[in-house]
């Protein structure tokens, strides 16, 4: 699967420890991420992590268009909901084309434990049999 990867500053460390936690299972799936969140999950686990560019220069928006292509399969957004933060409109369009192409998304630590064990089950290969253009 297609797994993207995005964490606002404030939970950038949660999102690295939550990759080391389950390095395992993510390092079986194609992973992608916005740049400075990619950089460092994947100096912290090794894990091979395709880049793009930082969310405040347009790298959330290139994950929304992979999304919009059906190529992402499952998004760990982990967002700070107390910091408001300037490109905010950018997270709720990023948020609204996950749920136009039914694209599971967690956007704090518990709701992705609950979508990385579901993933490790293979209770989410259900995209597969849906849509099988996607592959």
């Amino acid at each position: 699967m297609n797994i993207a990867l995005i964490a606002h500053d404030s939970k950038k460390e949660l999102m690295i420890q939550f990759c080391i936690a389950y390095c395992g299972i993510l390092s079986r799936h194609n992973l992608c991420a916005t740049g400075t969140t990619g950089r460092q999950v994947s100096e912290a686990t090794g894990l091979s992590i395709s880049c793009y560019l930082d969310g405040s220069q347009g790298g959330d928006q290139q994950i929304a268009s992979r999304i919009s292509c059906n190529e992402i399969d499952l998004l760990m957004f982990f967002r700070d909901p107390i910091t408001p933060k300037p490109h905010e409109p950018n997270d709720m369009n990023l948020l609204r084309l996950c749920d136009v192409h039914n694209i599971p998304v967690a956007t704090n630590v518990a709701t992705a434990e609950a979508l990385i064990h579901a993933l490790d089950r293979g209770d989410l290969d259900w995209r597969e049999i849906v849509n099988p253009k996607r592959r």
